[in-house]
């Protein structure tokens, strides 16, 4: 019998002074039974970040097809795509043929380093990519605001962003691989 996902809701209150963008999310997070609370958190930052009225969650792990979130315009065509973690590249090259704007937020500490390194050549052709890192130490404190009714506050000026909850408040700025300004 297949494991079933772990559902979690967020009330998500983001302030993005940057984009000027203030709104209430009522978000459900279906957890997959091999994600972890990091990387759900970091699908949760993601969608912080580019937060708007269309932004959804895709099935992410369990199909290839699908990001971790996507806003896809009224035709249907897809204007943003966001993956997390450390994908194979042709899964980001083939979100680049699908979408205007493809995000990778990136994580996991050194393997980062070492997924850049072998993939940098081959990403720097994609002109509608994005990569940016998660510093390790937000994305392992973001786990110590997972609850499964979360009451979250993201505030996010001048790049930065602090997310909020019963757990306390994490400080997290993405920035490219290896801390280049690209």
């Amino acid at each position: 019998m297949a494991l079933k996902s772990t559902v979690y809701k967020a009330s998500l209150n983001v302030s993005d002074m940057d984009r000027h963008y203030y709104a209430e999310h009522a978000l459900t997070l279906a957890r997959h039974p091999s994600e972890t609370d990091e990387r759900m958190m970091v699908r949760l930052v993601a969608f912080a970040l580019y937060a708007d009225e269309r932004l959804e969650f895709g099935r992410g792990l369990s199909t290839e097809d699908e990001p971790a979130l996507w806003l896809r315009d009224y035709d249907g065509s897809i204007r943003l795509w966001v993956e997390v973690g450390l994908p194979d590249e042709r899964i980001l090259r083939k979100a680049c043929s699908r979408a205007d704007r493809v995000v990778l937020l990136a994580y996991g500490g050194r393997g980062v380093g070492v997924w850049w390194d072998n993939n940098r050549n081959a990403l720097a052709r994609l002109d509608k990519l994005e990569v940016l890192e998660v510093p390790q130490a937000a994305s392992e404190a973001l786990t110590g605001l997972v609850e499964r009714g979360m009451q979250l506050q993201a505030t996010i000026q001048d790049g930065v962003l602090w997310l909020s909850g019963e757990g306390g408040t994490v400080e997290l700025t993405v920035r490219p691989p290896g801390g280049s300004s690209a």
